[in-house]
């Protein structure tokens, strides 16, 4: 641009000097003149406009690099973070899943155990229903001479026939005597009809001490009681020796003092004492849920 600017004095002053113009041309030639000037304006002036724009381009570019490198760490953060939270996630998914898997084998236990439960009521009242069936049986057996002698309880699920032992044996005596025979017979009805009950014959004494030949104390004596009943019965009413038990239990298992006559006399007593078959809540206790045992 600066060329042409330097060239255009000096060609029209060739012009000028070498050849012979009239003044219309010269006066052509010097508004040429003005018109390239002006032109040379113009064109400086789109240049430098051209200059500056293109120098706001570059400024522009540059800021977009900058923008461009900004939102690609930004992205990367993002990024990271999207990672970050899609891990957290993860976790938490596995870690509601294991939750879910805990309370729904949490539940299934509880199932299991309101299951056992119902189970062992059921047991229970069926128990207490045959227990109570089975005393009233027995006391509407009794005559009003045998209720004073004859004491029958249900407790704990368990029934006790308590006998004296004045209408059970001989005085002194582990023999069994005329008078106990009907008792002793309308008891073993009652033990023939509940099968799937156990029996266990029970000797208790007061603290007297005993000598006889074949009596050493009173363990002896209670334990020889408790074997004649049981052996009254099996023999006697055809009762199953297998749900027979004896035993004897001495002075050691008083419910009254030993300091009166009559306190005495309560405690020398032979107890039948009728459970259920211990069998039947072991197996009951074998069904138990796994959560339960531990």
């Amino acid at each position: 641009m600066k060329k042409i600017l330097i060239l255009l004095p000096v060609l029209v002053f060739a012009l000028c000097f070498t050849s012979c113009v009239s003044k219309k041309d010269l006066e052509k030639c010097q508004a040429e003149l003005n018109d390239c000037r002006n032109s040379s304006k113009d064109l400086m002036g789109k240049y430098m406009e051209a200059k500056e724009d293109l120098a706001a381009a570059r400024s522009e570019v540059s800021g977009l690099k900058s923008r461009n490198e900004e939102l690609k760490n930004n992205n990367e953060t993002l990024r990271s973070s999207y990672e970050s939270l899609q891990g957290s996630l993860d976790q938490s998914l596995q870690s509601n899943t294991q939750t879910s898997v805990n309370i729904s084998k949490l539940v299934d236990e509880i199932n299991a155990s309101n299951a056992f439960i119902k189970r062992l009521v059921e047991a229970k009242s069926k128990s207490d229903s045959l227990n109570m069936a089975l005393t009233n049986k027995l006391t509407r057996s009794l005559n009003t001479e045998e209720m004073k002698e004859v004491d029958v309880q249900v407790l704990k699920g368990v029934v006790y026939i308590s006998l004296a032992d004045n209408m059970l044996y001989k005085l002194g005596s582990y023999e069994i005597n005329e008078r106990a025979e009907e008792t002793l017979s309308k008891i073993a009805k009652i033990i023939m009809d509940y099968e799937d009950y156990d029996v266990l014959i029970e000797g208790n004494t007061d603290d007297l001490p005993i000598s006889r030949p074949n009596i050493r104390n009173n363990w002896d004596l209670s334990c020889l009681r408790a074997s004649s009943v049981v052996q009254y019965l099996q023999k006697k009413y055809g009762v199953d020796p297998k749900r027979l038990t004896a035993g004897g239990r001495g002075e050691f298992n008083p419910i009254a003092k030993n300091d009166t006559e009559k306190g005495r006399q309560r405690n020398r007593r032979t107890q039948i004492i009728i459970t259920p078959k211990l069998d039947q809540f072991m197996d009951l206790i074998d069904k138990a849920p796994e959560g339960e045992a531990k």
